[in-house]
């Protein structure tokens, strides 16, 4: 199905194809390709906004992810037969660059957007499908999920991507 992938920052150059590919790769290995999702990538002043809004936190942060279904079960879907056809949506995913970049730099790394990106839509996807990390076990859960995608990721990819979930998250 339908990935729509929208650039509306300025600050991190992105190669559109290759993310949208990686993407794409990513919905593959997460069994989610038959549901339609959007990737947004944003300015900083934007995603505090919708951080603001939606979980109370007057910051910028690196990914926000809005699923469309609500999951009981953290990676079981329904299937696109129990459900309308022009529901068929996951959610969307919005990133924001520009403080993935600064995060970057304040871990001394460089920023490297083919081994970030993918991790951060890894994360982002796994919220859509449900997973959650605000206890151990679900911590715990989500972690499993994305070392596992990660690590076929990497297989497929040759890249070298970690799960986001560490300290501070």
């Amino acid at each position: 199905m339908t990935l729509i992938l929208r650039n509306v920052q300025k600050a991190v150059h992105l190669d559109l194809q290759v993310f949208k590919n990686e993407i794409n790769t990513l919905r593959e290995l997460f069994q989610v390709h038959q549901y339609e999702m959007s990737v947004i990538c944003v300015e900083k002043e934007y995603i505090q906004s919708l951080n603001r809004k939606y979980r109370g936190l007057d910051e910028p942060t690196d990914v926000l992810a809005f699923p469309f279904h609500e999951c009981d079960v953290p990676g079981k879907l329904p299937g696109l037969e129990d459900i309308n056809t022009e529901l068929n949506q996951l959610g969307d995913i919005v990133l924001c660059l520009p403080y993935i970049a600064d995060q970057c730099k304040q871990n001394n790394e460089k920023l490297n957007t083919g081994n970030i990106l993918p991790v951060m839509v890894t994360h982002g996807i796994c919220h859509l499908i449900g997973y959650d990390h605000e206890t151990q076990k679900q911590w715990r859960e989500m972690y499993n999920t994305e070392l596992n995608i990660l690590t076929t990721f990497n297989h497929l990819t040759g890249k070298n991507c970690k799960p986001l979930l560490g300290v501070g998250h």
